[in-house]
């Protein structure tokens, strides 16, 4: 009688359990937010043709539908008749849905197919002009050549530079007499 009160025990015990459910996950959005997306693409296409292509590692939409804030941004547009491809990243920025605007914060880093860079904190991609704009300080380095200015407009198509005041260039190698 013991034998079986103690198999009874264990099977009770050790026997087949129900798998617990996960426990839901709650992760509250900002009242502003109404859906975020993780490794969001984005593109703008003309006659056919992406211009541009940009990947966020998060994608939170306001309630309009309108705007996108993003973190961890790679954005890269293809080459033009004129140039080569434009790579730039970003610690955050906004998508403007309507306008194809893009506003770029934080350590925005800019490379040229030719080896052109760009540094500023704060740049804003105008679509309908494909320029980027800045009124920040920005750090231009082309080889030996590495100019800062406050200001800045860039033609994508073209890949001509237009600095706007306070410029200051430098040559290594270059010694002064």
């Amino acid at each position: 009688m013991t034998a079986i009160i103690g198999i009874v025990a264990a099977i009770t015990l050790k026997g087949p359990r129900q798998a617990a459910l996960p426990e839901p996950v709650s992760r509250q959005l900002p009242q502003n937010i109404d859906m975020a997306i993780h490794d969001a693409r984005f593109y703008e296409v003309r006659e056919g043709a992406a211009v541009w292509e940009l990947v966020a590692k998060k994608a939170e939409y306001d309630k309009t539908g309108d705007v996108a804030h993003l973190s961890d941004i790679h954005m890269d547009f293809a080459r033009t008749a004129t140039a080569g491809a434009i790579t730039v990243t970003a610690a955050q920025g906004t998508y403007f849905s309507k306008s194809r605007n893009v506003a770029l914060r934080g350590k925005v880093h800019v490379v040229t197919e030719s080896g052109v860079t760009f540094d500023t904190e704060a740049v804003d991609y105008v679509a309908v002009r494909s320029q980027f704009r800045t009124s920040d300080k920005v750090t231009f380095r082309q080889q030996r050549l590495t100019l800062t200015a406050q200001g800045m407009v860039l033609d994508v198509t073209s890949q001509k530079a237009r600095f706007l005041k306070n410029v200051d260039a430098g040559v290594a190698g270059l010694k002064s007499r």
